[in-house]
Protein backbone atom coordinates (compact mmCIF):
# COMPACT_ATOMS: atom_id res chain seq x y z
CA UNK A 1 0.00 0.00 0.00
CA UNK A 2 1.45 3.37 -0.95
CA UNK A 3 1.57 6.39 1.39
CA UNK A 4 -0.91 8.19 -0.87
CA UNK A 5 -3.58 5.61 0.01
CA UNK A 6 -3.01 5.90 3.77
CA UNK A 7 -4.35 8.42 6.25
CA UNK A 8 -2.57 9.11 9.53
CA UNK A 9 -4.63 10.14 12.56
CA UNK A 10 -3.14 11.25 15.87
CA UNK A 11 -5.32 10.91 18.97
CA UNK A 12 -4.50 12.30 22.39
CA UNK A 13 -6.73 11.99 25.42
CA UNK A 14 -5.74 12.25 29.06
CA UNK A 15 -2.66 10.13 29.64
CA UNK A 16 -2.57 8.37 26.29
CA UNK A 17 -1.57 9.29 22.79
CA UNK A 18 -1.72 7.11 19.69
CA UNK A 19 -0.97 7.52 16.00
CA UNK A 20 -2.89 5.40 13.50
CA UNK A 21 -2.10 4.88 9.82
CA UNK A 22 -4.67 3.05 7.76
CA UNK A 23 -6.47 3.11 4.42
CA UNK A 24 -8.85 6.05 4.01
CA UNK A 25 -11.93 3.84 3.86
CA UNK A 26 -11.00 2.15 7.18
CA UNK A 27 -10.34 5.30 9.29
CA UNK A 28 -13.64 5.35 11.18
CA UNK A 29 -13.60 1.63 12.01
CA UNK A 30 -9.92 1.66 13.01
CA UNK A 31 -10.30 4.71 15.27
CA UNK A 32 -13.41 3.24 16.92
CA UNK A 33 -11.54 0.00 17.59
CA UNK A 34 -8.55 1.81 19.09
CA UNK A 35 -10.69 4.03 21.31
CA UNK A 36 -12.85 1.17 22.54
CA UNK A 37 -9.69 -0.69 23.52
CA UNK A 38 -8.13 2.23 25.41
CA UNK A 39 -10.79 4.34 27.09
CA UNK A 40 -14.47 3.50 27.45
CA UNK A 41 -15.32 7.12 28.37
CA UNK A 42 -14.34 8.41 24.92
CA UNK A 43 -16.36 7.83 21.78
CA UNK A 44 -16.30 8.89 18.17
CA UNK A 45 -19.08 11.13 16.89
CA UNK A 46 -20.88 9.96 13.78
CA UNK A 47 -19.06 10.82 10.59
CA UNK A 48 -20.94 11.61 7.38
CA UNK A 49 -20.81 9.22 4.47
CA UNK A 50 -18.52 11.67 2.66
CA UNK A 51 -15.57 9.51 1.54
CA UNK A 52 -13.14 12.46 1.73
CA UNK A 53 -12.99 13.75 5.30
CA UNK A 54 -12.27 17.46 5.65
CA UNK A 55 -9.95 19.17 8.11
CA UNK A 56 -12.98 20.09 10.19
CA UNK A 57 -13.81 16.39 10.72
CA UNK A 58 -12.26 15.85 14.12
CA UNK A 59 -12.42 13.09 16.65
CA UNK A 60 -13.52 14.58 19.94
CA UNK A 61 -15.09 13.53 23.16
CA UNK A 62 -18.82 13.29 22.58
CA UNK A 63 -19.66 13.81 26.22
CA UNK A 64 -21.10 17.12 27.39
CA UNK A 65 -19.34 20.37 26.53
CA UNK A 66 -16.92 21.31 29.30
CA UNK A 67 -16.24 25.00 29.82
CA UNK A 68 -12.82 26.31 30.69
CA UNK A 69 -13.91 27.83 34.00
CA UNK A 70 -15.26 24.48 35.24
CA UNK A 71 -11.97 22.77 34.39
CA UNK A 72 -9.97 25.39 36.28
CA UNK A 73 -12.32 25.08 39.24
CA UNK A 74 -11.69 21.32 39.15
CA UNK A 75 -7.95 22.03 39.39
CA UNK A 76 -8.67 24.17 42.45
CA UNK A 77 -10.79 21.39 44.00
CA UNK A 78 -7.87 19.02 43.48
CA UNK A 79 -5.63 21.49 45.38
CA UNK A 80 -3.59 22.10 42.24
CA UNK A 81 -3.37 25.80 43.11
CA UNK A 82 -1.75 25.30 46.53
CA UNK A 83 1.43 26.65 44.90
CA UNK A 84 1.40 29.68 42.59
CA UNK A 85 0.84 28.90 38.91
CA UNK A 86 1.17 31.23 35.95
CA UNK A 87 -1.08 31.28 32.88
CA UNK A 88 1.26 29.04 30.88
CA UNK A 89 1.30 26.40 33.63
CA UNK A 90 -2.51 26.36 33.73
CA UNK A 91 -2.62 26.07 29.93
CA UNK A 92 -0.10 23.19 29.99
CA UNK A 93 -2.07 21.31 32.67
CA UNK A 94 -5.36 21.65 30.80
CA UNK A 95 -3.63 20.49 27.60
CA UNK A 96 -2.07 17.56 29.44
CA UNK A 97 -5.59 16.55 30.47
CA UNK A 98 -6.77 16.74 26.87
CA UNK A 99 -8.46 20.16 26.86
CA UNK A 100 -7.16 22.86 24.55
CA UNK A 101 -8.35 26.42 25.10
CA UNK A 102 -6.75 29.62 23.93
CA UNK A 103 -4.92 31.52 26.64
CA UNK A 104 -7.41 34.40 26.49
CA UNK A 105 -10.22 32.07 27.60
CA UNK A 106 -8.07 30.65 30.35
CA UNK A 107 -7.09 34.13 31.51
CA UNK A 108 -10.73 35.29 31.65
CA UNK A 109 -11.71 32.18 33.62
CA UNK A 110 -8.88 32.74 36.09
CA UNK A 111 -9.95 36.37 36.49
CA UNK A 112 -13.54 35.24 37.23
CA UNK A 113 -12.29 32.89 39.94
CA UNK A 114 -10.24 35.72 41.44
CA UNK A 115 -13.38 37.91 41.56
CA UNK A 116 -15.24 35.08 43.31
CA UNK A 117 -12.50 34.88 45.98
CA UNK A 118 -11.61 31.32 45.05
CA UNK A 119 -8.17 32.25 43.72
CA UNK A 120 -5.94 35.23 44.29
CA UNK A 121 -3.36 36.59 41.91
CA UNK A 122 0.07 38.00 42.60
CA UNK A 123 2.42 39.85 40.29
CA UNK A 124 1.81 42.41 37.60
CA UNK A 125 -0.03 42.53 34.27
CA UNK A 126 1.19 39.83 31.86
CA UNK A 127 3.02 38.18 34.74
CA UNK A 128 0.28 37.10 37.14
CA UNK A 129 0.61 34.01 39.29
CA UNK A 130 -2.54 32.40 40.66
CA UNK A 131 -2.90 30.60 43.99
CA UNK A 132 -5.89 29.38 45.96
CA UNK A 133 -7.32 31.99 48.28
CA UNK A 134 -9.24 29.41 50.24
CA UNK A 135 -9.15 25.63 50.18
CA UNK A 136 -12.04 23.74 48.60
CA UNK A 137 -14.73 22.40 50.91
CA UNK A 138 -14.24 18.72 51.56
Amino acid sequence: MSDKEKITVKLKHGDWEVEISCPEDKVKQTVENVISGIDTKTSVPSVSDDPKPTISSRITKSTEHVICRDLIETLWQENWFTKEKNLSEVDEELSRRGYHYDKTSISHSLKDLVRENILTRNGSMRNYRYVQKRPPLQ
